[in-house]
């Protein structure tokens, strides 16, 4: 997708970084114009990411895509990071667009990006998407967050060897089989040259989770208190962040509807993007009834 270009482009401050921003789509935005939806990045991904998957939505609306502190095109510096401060970055990026509000998906790390926007910035808000993602921490992520931070501070040869053992985990069965082992081997590897000299940013981006838990009791508030129409569209095989864990969410926010994808790992816009999509599209226009069975 390399013949894919912005409508427009640009870079704001954020704190002692600077982020890249996109936007794609007719150019009509603002308070007259289309509606927008905000594709926001996992942890190991960047704008680019979503060219593939644009086609789908911009027959309707217009679409948001920035780099976290870290990632793709913004900046790299090796500091710490917050997810209030991304959430500011958000609202920034919304003022620079001309703005009022969005429409969020947030898939895996963009998930707690979403869910700080709406607890600072719920006015900014149309609707939210989150998949895969979790507000409370279970023994088991905090374990598996622990032993990802040592992959990422160990060697090249260690970082390399945690790449296949991440592989294995995030896809459902479906997916693997699909795709083969052989077609799965080339999306590692790209995921480990990209990443391979750029560690220190998945350890900062890692290391914002922490502030982010432990802050989740004092915050319930705010979280409650964002009645943003919200779907949590888990895959029904996600071994990452399981999906009981992620129907938690749905007690928490005041209008939350909790749904699966069958047969689906940790990223299912990727296993399936047409039913992924398909839901993302119908959210964002009000259609709020649960789908029929496939």
């Amino acid at each position: 997708m390399s013949d894919v270009e912005p409508i427009r482009s640009g870079r704001l401050p954020l704190g002692r970084q600077e982020i890249h921003w996109e936007e794609h789509g007719s150019g009509e935005g603002g308070a007259d114009g289309r509606e927008a939806i905000c594709l926001l990045n996992g942890l190991a991904v960047d704008t680019r990411t979503w060219y593939g998957f644009l086609d789908r939505l911009l027959d309707r609306y217009d679409v948001l895509l920035w780099d976290y502190p870290g990632q793709g095109r913004s900046t790299r510096h090796d500091l710490p990071l917050t997810f209030p401060e991304l959430a500011d970055g958000m609202a920034a990026i919304l003022d620079a667009t001309g703005r009022e509000r969005v429409h969020l998906m947030g898939i895996s790390y963009g998930g707690f990006v979403a869910l700080e926007t709406a607890r600072l910035h719920r006015d900014r808000l149309h609707t939210m998407v989150l998949s895969g993602i979790l507000l409370f921490p279970d023994e088991l992520f905090e374990m598996y967050e622990e032993l990802s931070l040592r992959f990422y501070r160990g060697s090249r040869e260690v970082f390399e060897l945690y790449t296949h053992y991440m592989y294995e985990k995030i896809f459902g069965e479906a997916f693997v089989r699909r795709l083969g082992r052989d077609g799965l081997e080339p999306m590692r590897q790209r995921f480990a040259d990209r990443w391979a000299d750029h560690r220190h940013s998945l350890i900062r981006l890692t290391e914002a989770q922490d502030p982010f838990f432990a802050a989740v009791e004092p915050n319930l508030p705010g979280y409650r208190a964002a009645d943003v129409p919200t779907l949590i569209l888990a895959g029904a095989h996600d071994r990452t962040i399981p999906p009981w864990t992620q129907r938690k969410i749905a007690t928490v926010l005041p209008d939350c509807r909790y749904e699966e994808i069958p047969g689906c790992g940790h990223v299912a816009y990727l296993e399936a993007p047409e039913a992924f999509f398909g839901r993302v599209r119908e959210w964002a226009a009000g259609n709020h009834a649960t789908p029929a069975p496939p």
